[in-house]
């Protein structure tokens, strides 16, 4: 069973990983958007920004779904350890 314990913490790490690569590039790619648009245009600014920030939020959005998931695969996982350690019987996962 270890094997498997390992494989759902690989998983995790792989989660969040990739989870915020996406976001981290999208935040990257609306970032210079927005600045270009405004080195373009300078009296929008206000609105350009207004909405690069709603844009970047939800982008960081998925990034915390993705930490969310990795979370639930590494709960259990924990708890299971702590319940081993107490020398009572583990719960089935």
């Amino acid at each position: 069973m270890p094997e498997v314990d390992a494989l759902k913490l690989l998983a995790a790490g792989l989660a969040v990983g990739l989870g915020m690569l996406g976001p981290g590039i999208g935040i990257g790619i609306l970032g210079f958007g927005a600045l270009t648009a405004i080195g373009r245009n300078p009296e929008a600014a206000g609105a350009i920004q207004t909405n690069m920030i709603l844009a970047i939020a939800f982008a960081e959005a998925l990034g915390i779904y993705a930490l969310v998931v990795a979370v639930i695969l590494v709960l259990p996982l924990r708890l299971d350890l702590l319940v081993r350690q107490k020398g009572k019987v583990a719960w089935q996962s």
